[in-house]
């Protein structure tokens, strides 16, 4: 198998073949009837418009792991149009997840085939969703902690999804498709440095904009991208293609992903996702064996003595040595209720005032918590003063675990994550090549997801799809419906 193929006539004809497809047909003539319905009555760019989804749409369900990479695509850019549905609001990517899986479903409803998993990686992911289900007993607004739960359904689904559904073939769109979209979020993120498009809040030296894409903050966006760079920077490392090789324009897409994704970061000015990011690639490095990871410190070492004797760190502005320099800050720990804000200290402060009241609730309540999803929604009892915007959680995904299920739900998420980076560990020692580098790219990306969530919640705005892909082609490569943990991409 070759990592780019055209997929055979029949795989597109196969739903309108046979009594078993009904429900596919069905389906197929509401979209075809819809399209119809808005072509004699929309506008020419709500016509294209879905024209296009409906294209997609058909094409998702026909052949489901096709929408998988769309959904790739997609995630960067699914806020741009948003549906509110009370307390939460539906976007682009999150509409095709749902569109996935309902093809998924009718793909086994149709085949009358079940798809399963080995028990042993079904227990972390139950007993986290049984934990964050259990504390909704005690939740003040149990629409803030429907919203939550369906987040970690849709992710949990779309695991389980991906696992299912991707072969090698497969396994080649999502990764590509990932890194893809990635490139254009990136790309998004430099127009905006440059060109100074934003908001003034997040003007950077008088000359440019913090890079932000779709996703509203500059931390979101730069730990969206974090995701992306260990799994490019893997493939660039371990792909090396020869003459004629298959794996040619997958090497050359992470070569762009790393290219334009490094700076990316460094242009959203956000330090949670420069730690992220500098965990993420030593565990690729080191993942290459010892021998390569210290070639690589030998280089970097060697470089930045030259840099130093040439004068070129005098030329860093101090701005961003102080950014590198001062993280100190944030591993100090005191009542922040009576420290006043300052521009210089007011992102510390801001991120210490709401992992103190997330521990206060987690005082308050230490078994269950307050509530999946219920941080906000309790926010103003536990506060520090001045501090009355709840911005969603607690800028610490662990203290906002802590806080919204307890020690319960705290214990649970850390099984269940210690349990992918155990199964992506496996992967990663039991084949080589291109599967390798994929399986240690995730894990590396798994690393950074975990740093950066001390500094913030990665679970926002279609993030967590990615980091569900991700999780769902480890566990399609190390053959979870049996065998041993060999991988096969």
């Amino acid at each position: 198998m070759t990592f780019f193929g055209v997929a055979h006539l029949d795989l597109f004809l196969w739903p309108f073949v046979g009594r078993r497809d009904a429900a596919r047909t069905l389906a197929l003539g509401v979209i075809l009837l819809s399209i119809a319905i808005l072509l004699a009555l929309g506008s020419l760019t709500s016509s294209v418009l879905a024209l296009t989804a409906a294209v997609l749409g058909i094409a998702t369900l026909i052949r489901p792991a096709l929408g998988l990479a769309i959904l790739g695509i997609a995630i960067p850019f699914g806020s741009l149009q948003e549906i509110a549905l009370g307390s939460a609001s539906i976007g682009a990517a999150e509409g095709l997840t749902a569109w996935v899986l309902l093809a998924w479903v009718a793909r086994a409803v149709a085949y009358r085939q079940i798809p399963s998993m080995r028990r042993r990686y079904w227990i972390p992911v139950t007993l986290w969703l049984g934990a964050a289900l259990l504390s909704v007993t005690g939740a003040v607004s149990w629409s803030h902690s429907l919203k939550e739960l369906g987040k970690w359904m849709e992710f949990a689904g779309l695991i389980v999804c991906t696992t299912t559904l991707a072969g090698e073939r497969e396994r080649s769109w999502i990764v590509v498709a990932s890194l893809v979209g990635s490139i254009a979020a990136a790309l998004l993120g430099w127009y905006q440095f440059f060109f100074r498009v934003g908001p003034e809040g997040f003007v950077l030296f008088g000359r440019f904009m913090r890079a932000y894409g779709t996703f509203r903050q500059p931390n979101p966006y730069a730990g969206y991208l974090g995701l992306m760079l260990p799994v490019g920077l893997s493939i660039v490392i371990g792909c090396w293609p020869r003459t004629g090789s298959p794996l040619r324009g997958l090497w050359l897409v992470a070569c762009a992903a790393v290219g334009v994704i490094g700076p990316a970061i460094a242009m959203s000015w956000s330090r949670g996702s420069w730690f992220g990011v500098a965990a993420g690639a030593l565990v690729v490095l080191l993942g290459r064996g010892r021998r390569f990871a210290l070639s690589v410190v030998l280089v970097v070492v060697a470089l930045a003595g030259l840099a130093f004797v040439a004068g070129a760190d005098l030329q860093i502005p101090p701005a961003f040595s102080t950014r590198l320099t001062d993280f100190t800050e944030y591993f100090t720990w005191g009542d922040v209720s009576n420290i006043k804000p300052n521009p210089a200290n007011f992102a510390v402060v801001e991120r210490q005032a709401h992992w103190q009241a997330a521990v206060r609730m987690f005082a308050d309540r230490p078994w269950l918590g307050v509530g999946i999803g219920n941080y906000e929604a309790v926010y103003d009892m536990y506060r520090a003063p001045r501090w009355t915007d709840p911005l969603g959680h607690a800028h610490n995904y662990y203290l906002n675990v802590a806080a919204e299920s307890g020690v319960i739900g705290l214990a649970a998420y850390v099984t269940f994550w210690t349990t992918i980076v155990v199964i992506s560990w496996r992967c990663v020692r039991s084949e080589g090549g291109a599967r390798r580098a994929v399986a240690l790219g995730i894990l590396g990306a798994i690393v950074h997801l975990s740093v950066h969530n001390f500094f913030d919640d990665l679970f926002v705005q279609g993030i967590y799809l990615q980091v569900a892909l991700w999780i769902g082609i480890v566990f399609s490569m190390t053959r979870l419906n049996g065998g041993d943990a060999r991988c096969d991409f």
